[in-house]
């Protein structure tokens, strides 16, 4: 049995839907086997991952032109957005960002849309397919298809492309490592339900610091559970505490230079 296959109903995707399997190496069914916990699915509204036989939580699908996304990017705040101001938006413009944990994406896009050119990293490949297949479909919506003009999507290891890097590479490194979730009754987002069944922990999340502040020139920016431990221990130069999330700034340079 595999974990995850690819299942396609529409005679006109077949091509498309084989060559994303073929990608993946896995196999291609018109429906779900019965055995098939998570399953892709590619439609003609575009690519989507869910549990087949349990519709009592919905697919999770990447969308940059979803309600949410958009009423975020025309009300959300611009600049005085807590990631804004993490990233030091307010100090200088156009700013270069290794989004070195991109997961669902919506931080590069949300950082695109401000005006910075966002590099995208993802190492499950599925969540990459995800990803690949919300900025292909971007393309159909004009004002979303400039700022997804700005982003690029590579996978594989972060950790091993930051060490191919020349230092100050980028202007900043942004990282969002799959952090252990606690509390047994908590609610979780769905796509969060979904990459914790599916992609885990970040095992080796502290080994991305030290790659990450040689790649950028001016700061790392760490997101984390506001009650998380610093990443590799390394206590930050300033910390932006919200709600539920904390940013972890470590200045390298400053951006009033």
């Amino acid at each position: 049995m595999h974990p995850v296959c690819l299942i396609c109903s529409e005679p006109v995707l077949f091509e498309s839907a084989s060559a994303i399997a073929g990608t993946l190496s896995i196999p291609v069914f018109k429906h779900a086997p019965e055995e098939a916990e998570l399953v892709l699915e590619l439609t003609l509204e575009g690519l989507q991952l869910l549990r087949p036989h349990d519709k009592s939580v919905g697919a999770l699908k990447v969308d940059f032109c979803d309600g949410a996304l958009t009423w975020r990017r025309q009300h959300g705040g611009g600049t005085g957005q807590a990631i804004a101001k993490a990233i030091g938006l307010k100090q200088k413009k156009g700013l270069s960002i290794l989004d070195a944990t991109a997961g669902t994406g919506t931080d590069s896009f949300v950082l695109a849309a401000l005006g910075c050119t966002v590099t995208m990293i993802e190492r499950h490949p599925i969540v990459s397919a995800l990803l690949k297949d919300a900025l292909d479909r971007a393309e159909l919506v004009t004002d979303v298809f400039e700022i997804t003009q700005n982003m690029s999507l590579s996978n594989g290891s972060s950790i091993d492309y930051m060490k191919g890097l020349a230092e100050n590479s980028f202007d900043v490194v942004f990282l969002d490592p799959m952090f252990p979730h606690s509390g047994k009754n908590a609610q979780v987002k769905k796509s969060m339900q979904y990459f914790r069944e599916m992609v885990g922990k970040d095992e080796d999340a502290d080994a991305l610091l030290k790659p990450a502040l040689k790649a950028a020139t001016y700061r790392v920016v760490v997101k984390r559970p506001k009650k998380s431990p610093f990443l590799d221990g390394h206590t930050p130069t300033i910390s932006h505490e919200g709600k539920a999330n904390r940013f972890d700034i470590y200045v390298k340079k400053s951006m009033k230079d």
